[in-house]
């Protein structure tokens, strides 16, 4: 039981020029409007979208969407959460509609406080994606739109939840300077979801990043230098992380939070041994400013 893989994201956000840019001149979405609304949704693969955006003044996580595999799990999912006083209720057909899925769920994370939905059946788009700019496309399907990261208050407490209802598995950890962080699976993605404990300034329930990980280290290479000619503010230099092997950099979006833009990660097996390591990096990754 449990969630398969990271769906989609929708964020609320100020600077909504900024961030369509963002989408499209680094990343090579594409950007599919809304009939009588003015938020966008933005496709990276075959599915009608992965992330969405609002135009509503400010910044936050609009939503985590969960993708399950099947409706009946979808159903025992939602039974055990109410079971566990987690006020959840289904998704109106419009929002069925607006998140294109055949059934959605909607509660707030106890853990983490954000928005959440858990759903079944994506819609798939049969006509080519129109990046863009050229690249070499995403690394999803079965693995999901990328991975997630937030500070909790409790982690221990956050770690049982997402493990014993959400249905996720422990990857690694990593604990350095003040950070301390644990990293779940729920498919062969290294990592879907990071949990990382609150500290002063990175307040429990705050969003810390999202990843999208490309199929190409030269769709990373290219990005990284439209960055730098844009004037995107970059938070981490390229490098390569110790769990995960993923080479990346992260950028500052326009409301705040970083994005990490990837390839090459590990995928989990059979005989994956969880490991603790005492710094994330095994080359780079160097703070910009530091």
């Amino acid at each position: 039981m449990g969630v398969d893989s990271l769906g989609y994201v929708a964020f609320n956000v100020s600077a909504f020029d900024k961030w369509r840019d963002l989408l499209v001149k680094v990343f090579g979405m594409e950007a599919r409007a809304r009939a009588n609304s003015d938020a966008l949704d933005f496709r990276l693969d075959e599915y009608h979208h992965r992330i969405s955006l609002y135009p509503t003044g400010e910044d936050s996580v609009a939503v985590i969407g969960w993708e399950v595999g099947c409706p009946d799990r979808l159903e025992a999912l939602v039974a055990d959460l109410r079971a566990r006083g987690v006020d959840v209720n289904a998704g109106s057909r419009a929002l069925c509609d607006e998140r294109k899925v055949k059934t959605v769920y909607h509660y707030t994370c106890p853990m983490i406080g954000c928005p959440t939905e858990i759903y079944y059946g994506p819609l798939v788009s049969n006509t080519p994606l129109a990046p863009g700019r050229g690249v070499a496309g995403y690394k999803t399907g079965a693995l999901g739109l990328g991975h997630v990261v937030f500070w909790v208050k409790d982690l221990p407490a956050s770690l049982a939840f997402y493990r014993e209802v959400m249905g996720f598995d422990i990857s690694d950890y990593i604990a350095w300077d003040d950070n301390d962080a644990v990293f779940l699976h729920c498919n062969p993605r290294h990592h879907t979801l990071a949990l990382m404990a609150e500290a002063e300034g990175r307040p429990a329930g705050a969003f810390q990043h999202l990843m999208v990980e490309s199929t190409s280290l030269d769709d990373v290479g290219y990005g990284y230098d439209i960055v730098r000619d844009l004037g995107i503010p970059v938070a981490i230099e390229p490098g390569k992380h110790s769990n995960d092997h993923m080479q990346s950099f992260y950028l500052k979006s326009p409301s705040g939070f970083w994005i990490e833009y990837g390839f090459g990660g590990r995928e989990i097996g059979p005989d994956w041994e969880i490991k603790n390591y005492d710094q994330p990096m095994l080359w780079g990754h160097r703070m910009v400013g530091a």
